[in-house]
């Protein structure tokens, strides 16, 4: 009777994963093997283990990234990357999130920019930072009607609040004066005080060319660039081998002589 209001009382304050464990464990034949003190650090890690399940699921979620499952324990690090396995190490544990420093990364279509950029979003989700990835093209869009629908201040809070934001395709289009003016309101609503993350098929030293407006140019650029990790991929596109790999399986004959798909 006591169990089953203890039960009751777990359901009722929302512990859920604590009921469930602590009902395996009234279940179990090998309780009486346990002390108490090892019980109770069972039940409590069961419930803090799926908060933090539930917390990160949330937060990648919310994050949007463009590739949601992308993890820097799976880069490939073939030497033609130019990707530093040393240097992914020290930035993995997302300390510099904490000093708002910035990431950039560039390189031709296809070396992995935007998985990249999404690894480390991924990283950051795990580790309980708020994570919002956005297409350039796409969030000055946003940000030009949402001056037209009342929906501008909503989306420069949701900026504001997000620990880590990561513009990708950065620079596939040349920005007139009026999206120039709502990228550095972006910008300097973060600056000194959350990261960004910028992917970018354009070289650093080109970016400036970008803008029409050079004065708001030189005050974006200064805020991005001057604290900035940076990664410049290389090598062939690896849309190119993956596309190989999969006709390769494709036309390879199976056992039965037939055609078999790669997984």
């Amino acid at each position: 009777m006591l169990d089953q209001q203890t039960l009751e009382k777990l359901a009722q304050m929302r512990l859920t994963a604590m009921g469930q464990e602590y009902r395996r464990q009234l279940e179990s034949t090998e309780k009486s093997a346990l002390s108490f003190e090892e019980r109770f650090g069972m039940i409590t890690d069961a419930e803090y283990i799926t908060r933090q399940n539930n917390r990160f699921k949330r937060l990648l979620s919310q994050a949007k990234l463009r590739i949601h499952d992308a993890c820097l324990e799976d880069l490939d690090y073939e030497p033609r990357r130019n990707l530093d396995r040393g240097f992914i190490a020290r930035l993995a544990d997302m300390s510099w999130l904490y000093e708002s420093r910035n990431l950039i990364v560039t390189g031709a279509s296809g070396t992995g920019k935007t998985y990249l950029a999404c690894a480390f979003g991924n990283a950051a989700c795990r580790r309980s930072f708020k994570t919002r990835y956005y297409r350039v093209n796409r969030l000055l869009t946003d940000l030009t009607v949402g001056q037209g629908d009342g929906s501008y201040n909503k989306i420069m809070k949701e900026l504001k609040k997000s620990d880590l934001l990561i513009l990708d395709d950065w620079g596939m289009a040349l920005l007139d004066p009026t999206k120039s003016r709502d990228l550095l309101e972006v910008v300097e609503e973060r600056y000194g005080y959350r990261s960004t993350i910028i992917s970018s098929q354009m070289p650093v030293k080109m970016w400036h060319e970008l803008f029409e407006d050079s004065t708001v140019a030189d005050a974006i650029l200064d805020r991005l660039v001057h604290n900035s990790y940076r990664f410049e991929l290389k090598g062939p596109t690896k849309r190119r081998v993956e596309t190989d790999e999969q006709e390769t399986n494709i036309s390879s004959p199976s056992p039965s002589g037939e055609g078999e798909a790669g997984p």
